[in-house]
């Protein structure tokens, strides 16, 4: 069985050990997420600090769009639009990694607090039981700070989230 992280695609598209991990995975992307990957594709404005990884991770982000916009993908993703909350069934990215994108629906549960595409992915988390993978070391103070019930990894201890079998206690 696959292990499984509620992350935005943007984090996909930048941390390529999330592409190559030891053991299968399956990361539940918001849409919102899929979307904010268009609006930074075209963006004058860089990703990254480095021109030549401001590059690349432009380019991953192309190649990942181009992969969702294939007919069968395509098709998947346009079925878990239709129904709130809805997930789409499993995109395969390689051998070990899937992504399945949710139709989440932003209810304004913690507005004051987190931004919507945050919403969403506490959202999701804690309606799917599964923990948040991010990079950003400011949610996960808040997810802390406000006590949310969900469980949340930083994107550089990748490697024990994937040996982590048995949750631990919410944060």
């Amino acid at each position: 069985m696959s292990r499984q992280f509620v992350t935005e695609a943007v984090m996909v598209a930048i941390y390529g050990q999330l592409l190559a991990p030891p053991a299968p995975v399956e990361y539940i992307v918001p849409y919102t997420t899929i979307l904010e990957l268009y609006e930074f594709q075209t963006s004058p404005d860089p990703l990254m600090d480095n021109p030549a990884d401001d590059q690349h991770v432009k380019s991953k982000i192309n190649e990942m769009l181009s992969y969702f916009e294939e007919p069968l993908n395509k098709k998947k993703i346009e079925r878990a639009l239709a129904v709130p909350w809805a997930k789409s069934p499993s995109i395969l990215f390689g051998d070990q990694v899937s992504i399945a994108i949710i139709n989440a629906v932003d209810t304004a549960q913690y507005g004051e607090y987190f931004d919507p595409i945050e919403t969403e992915l506490l959202l999701t988390s804690q309606r799917l039981d599964t923990p948040i993978l991010t990079d950003q070391v400011e949610l996960i103070a808040r997810i802390i700070e406000s006590a949310s019930p969900v469980q949340v990894f930083d994107i550089d201890d990748f490697d024990f989230a994937m040996d982590d079998e048995e949750p631990l206690d919410q944060v």
